[in-house]
């Protein structure tokens, strides 16, 4: 298959990488319009606009933007991870990919544990092959375009090639990420090479960094599809870097990795206020835990309360744990445990559970509740949190919206490098201990080719009138569900645009501790919401990174970035 380099992105290598944030498209004129693209990075989203300008659509965009964000935010996401794709139609069809990476074979629950028996240290478990997953995201997005994709498949890998190949300027997002995580990201002789200078510091803000061994993977990919990646010396690459690091008998193979399997999966869907709310389902919790919060939120009349009044936070809070409490017992790979989802989501167990939220006092740690076809014999488990994570999303002139959520999990994944990318750790989404305090056996303990429990919740949102409004997710590990359903609230029931949901300042329970962020309304709050009863308060800047694409009052789309990282993504 010859490769062609697409015509805006000669002007984006002459240019040196360096895009400015790009406005939105929704001011074009309904028969102009070709669709949005929203990502965390803004030569990502021109990638996946390049796409639409071609005239693909939005698997093509969304596809292009993955693979982009794989050389400008090497730190978050890319092709050494994995990641989950929601797609829905103007008709309403809905239909969920699993690109989740998978323990290798030879995995087993006590994968994690010190001889004795204890819980290492994370960061111990995070540098180390142990920590690595079959990477999901390539199949995940063949399997994609195979379906819905419009472009030919190696089009979508010019923006990237150019990229790695030419160059791009290090922003301060990526400084500051590898100045942060220097031990983890310097691991590897070409982690170094990459970020780093002769000195050992990181490339400062405005360098030019080229990767020519991520461009020759990535034109490899292009021309021969995924058995450039999953068979032969890159397979045996990606296994041996693995299998040196991994202090463990029976490794990742190279039929671990030839073996990988992206799936289709039930979407997780619900409605709140009429409007119809899908998003992915096991081995996620976040659709889930989505569905859950809102659906518990629905007999509450948020408007009236106002979206600055400490009461409308404090009942979202209260939701929050409610769900959270279930996912963190439930949620699993859906191949290996027995996930209640249907149960998990009904209106009727949701009212129930609403039923125990007052509006002036506040519940504290919950347990987790009974839905129909709970099993019985399990313990909680646990979930670190997630530094390494992007969330992206695209819409076409079709009205068709992908919407999704790529990561390697921690920053910089577990360090280790092959075929010029970044290795996930995404194993530790597993729970390290396999039994809880009471011996009991934990749904997301690690076994052979399972898939750890994840938070990521791409999203998509149909309004009572059956039209697409809104794709939305989020990075940042277990904050992003709350993220998710804050995002959905400031939209639905505040009118906001795309933009200022994601903005709206962050509130989150973490057991009975709640999190206000640091320089909003919140916290000049705090004494209120101690009035309510949420006596364990910390106030600090939010772990957040949320994205979004949506409808307009007047019919067009406006692209979301998240505010708290919109200077530290430009481009210098």
């Amino acid at each position: 298959m010859s490769i062609r380099l697409l015509a805006p992105f000669s002007l984006l290598a002459a240019l040196g990488g360096c895009v400015q944030t790009l406005g939105p498209l929704a001011s074009a004129t309904p028969s102009a319009f070709i669709g949005e693209v929203t990502a965390a990075d803004p030569r990502a989203q021109e990638a996946g606009l390049a796409m639409l300008r071609e005239g693909g659509n939005a698997t093509d965009a969304a596809i292009a933007t993955m693979l982009a964000l794989t050389v400008v935010e090497p730190q978050s996401s890319g092709i050494g991870g994995g990641g989950f794709y929601v797609r829905g139609t103007a008709g309403g069809e809905i239909v969920s990919l699993d690109g989740r990476e998978t323990a290798p074979a030879g995995a087993f629950p006590e994968w994690f544990l010190d001889p004795d028996g204890s819980v290492p240290p994370f960061d111990e478990s995070q540098a180390s092959g142990l920590s690595v997953g079959v990477p999901g995201n390539v199949a995940l997005a063949w399997k994609a375009h195979q379906r819905y994709g419009k472009l030919p498949w190696a089009a979508l890998f010019q923006p990237a090639i150019a990229l790695a190949r030419d160059g791009f300027t290090i922003n301060r997002q990526l400084f500051n990420s590898a100045t942060a995580n220097r031990d983890i990201a310097a691991a590897s002789p070409s982690g170094r090479a990459w970020l780093y200078g002769a000195d050992g510091k990181p490339k400062p803000v405005g360098a030019r960094a080229t990767n020519p061994a991520l461009a020759e993977t990535f034109a490899a990919i292009a021309t021969d599809g995924p058995q450039a990646l999953y068979g032969g010396a890159r397979a045996q690459a990606i296994a041996g870097t693995v299998a040196a690091a991994t202090p463990r008998p029976r490794p990742m193979t190279p039929g671990d990795i030839a073996s990988y399997t992206a799936k289709e999966r039930s979407p997780v869907c619900g409605t709140y206020r009429g409007y119809r709310i899908c998003g992915m389902g096991p081995p996620s919790s976040g659709g889930m835990a989505v569905v859950g919060i809102l659906g518990m939120l629905e007999r509450f009349d948020l408007k009236a309360l106002g979206v600055q009044n400490p009461v409308t936070w404090h009942l979202f809070l209260e939701a929050q744990r409610l769900a959270y409490a279930d996912r963190e017992l439930y949620a699993a790979d859906s191949d290996f445990v027995a996930v209640p989802v249907r149960g998990l989501t009904d209106p009727a167990y949701l009212a129930e559970r609403s039923r125990l939220i007052a509006s002036d006092r506040s519940l504290g740690v919950v347990p987790p509740g009974r839905p129909a076809g709970a099993p019985l014999a399990l313990a909680d488990g646990d979930e670190p949190p997630e530094q390494g994570t992007s969330h992206f999303a695209a819409v076409d002139a079709a009205g068709t919206m992908v919407s999704y959520t790529s990561t390697i999990e921690s920053a910089f994944g577990s360090g280790l490098m092959a075929n010029g990318f970044y290795l996930n750790n995404e194993l530790t989404d597993f729970s390290r201990n396999p039994k809880g305090a009471d011996g009991k056996p934990v749904a997301n303990r690690v076994e052979g080719n399972k898939r750890p429990r994840s938070s990521m919740a791409p999203t998509v949102v149909w309004d009572p009138q059956g039209r697409p409004v809104l794709a939305v997710g989020a990075a940042g590990g277990p904050t992003i569900p709350v993220q998710t359903a804050r995002a959905i609230v400031g939209f639905i029931d505040f009118g906001l645009t795309p933009r200022e949901a994601i903005g709206l300042p962050f509130v989150m329970a973490f057991g009975d501790q709640v999190m206000l962020e640091k320089g909003t309304w919140l916290d000049g709050a705090a004494d209120r919401f101690r009035a309510l009863g949420h006596t364990q308060l910390m106030v600090r800047e939010a772990p957040v990174k949320a994205g979004a694409v949506g409808r307009l009052r007047d019919g067009g789309w406006q692209s979301a970035r998240d505010p708290r990282v919109e200077t530290n993504v430009e481009v210098p």
